[in-house]
Formats: C-alpha cells, sequence, structure tokens
C-alpha cells in the first residue's frame, strides 16, 4: 500500500518531522487543519540521498514536494479503490500529481547566499542523454557547481514541465517539426501551443519555505525564470549565467533559445567542430 494512503504511516511521518505543509508564502501550517484556499505544499523529507551524477556524487537531502489539493484528490480515489478491492489501479494515481523535489545540497542553512536550480524536468535530457538539448549537461553542471560553492544550496526539479510544459507526447510533435525545418518556439505555435507554458508557483513556495528572505543566486540564462519567480513573491534574485552542454546537435536550438530572449552571446555559443 503506498504510504501516503495509510493514515497510520501519515501519522507516524507527521509526528516524526518528516511530513509537512507550507502556505502560499512559504511558512509552515498544521497538517491537521483543511489545507484552505490558495496553494499549500505538502513535503516529505528530508531523506539522505547518494547521488552518482556529475563529478562531485554528493550525499544530499531529498525532498517531496506535492499540492495538497492534488493529494487531497488522490488519496480520496485510492480510499474507493480500497473499499472497491481496486488496488491493482493504485499505479494510475501516481500519474495524476506532479511530485516536486528539492536537493539540498552541502549546509546551505547558515548562508546568506545559497545557489539555487530550478530545473525543469527533461526525459529525453535528463534521463536518457539526449543531445538535442542542453537539459542533462545543466542539471549535471548544478550538482556540481551547488556542490562545490562554499555556501551550498538547493535544487528544485520541477516534475510538470517536460518541453516547457506543454508535456512529453507533445514535445516528441515539436520535435518531428523541428526536423522539418521549424525552431522550438516555431513548433510550439504550430501545436497552437505558448511558447513557454511552465507554471513556477510551486518553485516560489519552496524558495521562499527554503530560502528564507535570504538573497539566492539563481543558476539560469533565461530573464523570463527569475522575472516569473519575483512576481511570485521571491524578490531577493540574482541571476548567475549557466551555460554547459553546447554542441552541435543543439546549436540550432540554442541559437532560438538566444533569440527568444536567453542571455547567450556568441561565445557561449562556439562548438569546437
Amino acid at each position: 500500500m503506498f504510504t501516503y494512503i495509510n493514515p497510520d504511516i501519515r501519522e507516524r511521518l507527521i509526528r516524526d518531522g518528516k511530513l509537512f505543509r507550507v502556505n502560499a508564502d512559504g511558512a509552515q501550517v498544521e497538517m491537521t487543519e483543511a489545507p484552505g484556499s490558495g496553494l499549500h505544499l505538502n513535503l516529505m523529507g528530508p531523506i539522505p540521498l547518494p547521488l552518482a551524477r556529475g563529478q562531485r556524487h554528493p550525499t544530499v537531502q531529498w525532498y517531496a514536494s506535492v499540492r495538497s489539493s492534488e493529494l487531497s484528490e488522490v488519496e480520496n480515489l485510492a480510499n474507493t479503490l480500497t473499499e472497491r478491492g481496486g488496488q491493482h489501479l493504485f499505479s494510475h494515481l501516481a500519474s495524476s500529481m506532479a511530485v516536486n523535489s528539492v536537493l539540498v545540497i552541502g549546509e546551505p542553512e547558515d548562508s546568506d547566499s545559497p545557489l539555487v536550480r530550478v530545473h525543469s524536468s527533461c526525459l529525453t535530457g535528463d534521463v536518457l542523454g539526449s543531445q538535442r538539448c542542453e537539459c542533462g549537461p545543466q542539471l549535471e553542471a548544478a550538482m556540481d557547481r551547488i556542490a562545490e560553492d562554499a555556501e551550498g544550496g538547493y535544487l528544485i526539479y520541477m516534475a510538470g514541465h517536460e518541453g516547457r510544459g506543454i508535456g512529453l507526447w507533445a514535445k516528441a510533435a515539436t520535435y518531428l517539426l523541428q526536423d522539418a525545418g521549424e525552431n522550438t518556439y516555431q513548433a510550439n505555435r504550430s501545436l497552437g501551443l505558448p511558447d513557454d507554458s511552465r507554471d513556477f508557483s510551486d518553485a516560489s513556495v519552496l524558495l521562499k519555505y527554503f530560502g528564507r528572505d535570504r538573497k539566492l543566486r539563481l543558476l539560469t540564462n533565461n530573464p523570463k525564470k527569475q522575472e516569473d519567480l519575483k512576481a511570485l513573491g521571491v524578490p531577493n534574485i540574482e541571476r548567475v549565467k549557466h551555460v554547459v552542454g553546447v554542441d552541435d546537435h543543439n546549436l540550432q536550438y540554442l541559437k532560438a533559445k538566444r533569440d527568444w530572449g536567453h542571455e547567450l552571446g556568441e561565445d557561449d555559443l562556439y562548438t569546437e567542430e
């Protein structure tokens, strides 16, 4: 049985301080109360997680995060399935939630200016190692940079951001359109989709909770990401350039990102071949 629908396990995790809730301001609130209106996140952790990615291989503290409203819906469905003897359908419940992750790398709790990466999920780049984008190298380089930084920091992995928010199926279609000559943004528009439909609301709440009003150094080349987070109430963000993984396979993709607004210079888009 899934631990998030077992009341006994849930209560034990709450007592141990391993399961808690934060509101839209990043303040911890009682788990025993109904979430009410507004955005609330449930967090589970910290969970020690030794990583074999990048060069540093740090052991980080992992927090899993999900919206309280989504979790409540899934728990209600799970109770119904349990009553009907439909445990074999539980796998369908997991796919209805976007579970984000926070990796606490080093000891950023005492830092005045922790290093932060808000990384959008990319199965093709992060998992399969595709070179059509620079996502995989960016993820590993962010882990290394945060682990090497004296201040330490946080990596927030956004599970619902595949293809700048359009999902994996539509992303596959955009790849075929790109192979026919369109750039990454033109392909989105051909499908009737926005250039970028990512929602950073959950990331903003997590940054408020872990950041605690400190100055955050955000690893990104995208000014819009910084602007979106500021608009969501995370004001103290300094953008730090994060260019890695440039090669002939993704050069045109990166040039399209530059033309769209990413701060990438000619030197950043240089390849040896």
